[in-house]
């Protein structure tokens, strides 16, 4: 039996390279604040995980408020055997009701744990490497639609052929805006364009938004605040139907499909409470027959990897995209993570999740976490 003995934590900034990322109704983001953790065990095998929340007005989640409820888990899994994922994350249940981007960093270390232990990729853990690239979307902040469009035409340019245009503000300037970048694609030659309004209009300008582009080809993703008005919304489009922040759990998924309320989903890993719970909900959608997108709220390159993990174990029919945030971000926490390569990028080869902290980057931890015999 392998036991935790101790559990480090690390904060660390991560400024953007674009320096400011823009979504619905003015919200914006200048630095993440990253929180990562190293699990020790007592023979010697370490694991790493990620949660960077994507500021404190996204989703119910904060930078601060991860390491508060690591600070509560942590005590509970000293002493426990990171590879029984399962009853790791029913521990963590128990201790802290809700909360599941705290959990999530805690259960992708013991996933990376797993891994070393079994010298095989995480990947091949969680189902078979399916996918041996994965494609890439790009979000492209709010801006001026000149502007938008001009970002879609130069990631385009780097590889990228499927993009999330932030839009979600006044809908005629959002019409506008996808309008502008859709000239920018080829649409008939591959190219996708997801209109992601991130809860930030109401069912009826949303309703206007979809009327005014019908005729285009292009997903609209979370256009309201709540299920009930997305589902309004779902009803009177014809637009390849997109839920994201709505999907925060096994139970929500499920509503959402018997109300059939979506043709596809976004999984953040974060959000659902880390590699464990996503993939019970990535392998009940792709049973479904969903499409999905494979990603996280955000995060540098610990979260990066384990996207391309998750996104390289699920079936090619049913990944349509996923995201490496770690290209955004002008710092990089750890080594092996993954890189694009036109508009693709690889999971690790390496056993776990393939990286390792670079401890001279990420510095001294803020909180750490023992057992007596540590």
């Amino acid at each position: 039996m392998v036991v935790i003995t101790k559990i480090e934590v690390f904060q660390v900034d991560l400024p953007l390279k674009e320096g400011r990322y823009a979504w619905a109704r003015g919200k914006y983001v200048d630095v993440f604040d990253c929180t990562l953790v190293r699990i020790s065990t007592d023979v010697g095998v370490s694991g790493v995980g990620e949660v960077t929340p994507l500021g404190s007005f996204y989703l119910p989640a904060y930078g601060p408020g991860a390491r508060e409820g690591i600070r509560l888990l942590a005590p509970h899994l000293l002493g426990m055997d990171p590879t029984q994922l399962e009853l790791i994350n029913a521990t963590m249940d128990e201790a802290l009701m809700g909360h599941s981007y705290c959990k999530s960093p805690l259960d992708m270390a013991c996933w990376d744990v797993l891994g070393k232990l079994c010298k095989q990729p995480v990947c091949v853990l969680l189902g078979g490497r399916f996918n041996a690239s994965i494609p890439l979307y790009r979000a492209i902040s709010q801006q001026s639609p000149e502007d938008m469009a001009s970002k879609v035409a130069g990631y385009r340019h780097e590889g990228y052929r499927k993009f999330q245009l932030k839009v979600g503000g006044d809908p005629a300037r959002d019409v506008a805006c996808i309008r502008a970048a859709v000239d920018k694609l080829d649409i008939a030659g591959g190219d996708t364009l997801v209109a992601d309004a991130n809860r930030g209009w109401l069912a009826e300008e949303a309703t206007r938004v979809v009327r005014a582009v019908q005729e285009l080809d292009i997903y609209v993703e979370q256009p309201c605040a709540t299920y009930e008005e997305c589902l309004k919304v779902r009803q009177r489009t014809r637009h390849p139907f997109v839920l994201d922040e709505s999907i925060d759990s096994l139970a929500a998924f499920l509503r959402a499909h018997a109300d059939q309320a979506m043709d596809a989903f976004n999984l953040k890993i974060s959000k659902v409470g880390g590699l464990t719970r996503a993939r019970q909900i990535r392998d009940l959608g792709a049973g479904l027959g969903y499409a999905m997108t494979i990603e996280d709220s955000w995060g540098g390159d610990v979260v990066t990897a384990a996207i391309a993990h998750l996104a390289a174990s699920t079936p090619p029919r049913c990944l349509y995209a996923s995201t490496d945030f770690n290209s955004y971000v002008t710092l990089s926490t750890a080594t092996g993570a993954p890189q694009r390569q036109n508009g693709r990028m690889e999971a690790s080869t390496a056993p776990g999740l393939g990286v390792e902290l670079r401890d001279d980057v990420i510095g001294q931890p803020v909180d750490v976490y023992t057992t007596t015999a540590a």
